[in-house]
């Protein structure tokens, strides 16, 4: 991808593993990073302090805003304690850790930001390729949503996703390329329960993780061996 020294761009900041990595490989592509964190009733909520520390050590702007609506309007096990988590994807649909319209919402609320700070770049984690079956992680929705945006607001969006086509190892390989690898293990949060660095080992979010981990070490040592 062409440098964009000249551009701003705004991330969708969770702190976890996939948006940390989109950071910094943001902070290589563009001249001024912005982070955009949200909380919308998630069980893990700590994750917006993480995020917030991490944003000011690389040095770049953070906001986080109150959006509880998102986890208000639909039955998920990520803001409704009452709900077990689904372990695994069940046949045929995706699992209850899904949060209807989020994605949707963040990026919808992002470009509104993003257009009042004259930003015109939208960065964000999303994965087809090593996902939990999320409709809002696809690269049609995303392709879709910015046609949408740019129409909505009569600007001219970029919505980035640097990950949407890297599995869980590939990604770790980027925040490796990028320098980070260990900020990313041992500073973000991606446990559905709230636990910092590896986390708390059996939610989905920490299985795929360490799967990813795992596997790109593998890869890494037999690279260095040979």
């Amino acid at each position: 991808m062409k440098l964009l020294n000249n551009e701003r761009a705004l991330v969708v900041f969770s702190g976890g593993q996939d948006s940390t990595t989109c950071l910094f490989w943001a902070k290589r592509q563009f001249k001024e990073v912005f982070a955009l964190s949200f909380r919308y009733g998630q069980k893990h909520a700590n994750e917006v302090e993480l995020a917030e520390c991490i944003a000011r050590e690389a040095g770049v702007h953070f906001q986080s805003l109150e959006a509880p609506l998102i986890g208000q309007l639909g039955r998920n096990s990520l803001t409704d304690a009452s709900l077990e988590m689904d372990a695994e994807q069940p046949e045929g649909s995706f699992p209850n850790t899904f949060v209807p319209g989020r994605n949707l919402f963040f990026l919808s609320i992002a470009a509104v930001y993003a257009r009042e700070h004259d930003i015109r770049h939208l960065v964000t984690g999303v994965s087809q390729t090593d996902f939990s079956g999320y409709p809002d992680c696809r690269d049609s929705f995303m392709k879709s949503l910015n046609v949408t945006l740019n129409l909505a607001m009569d600007e001219q969006f970029v919505i980035h996703t640097p990950l949407m086509w890297r599995d869980k190892a590939a990604t770790w390989a980027l925040a490796d390329e990028l320098g980070v690898l260990d900020l990313v293990r041992n500073e973000t949060l991606t446990c559905y329960n709230g636990v910092k660095g590896d986390g708390c080992g059996h939610c989905p979010a920490c299985t795929l993780r360490r799967r990813g981990l795992e596997e790109y070490l593998a890869l890494k040592d037999a690279a260095q061996k040979s």
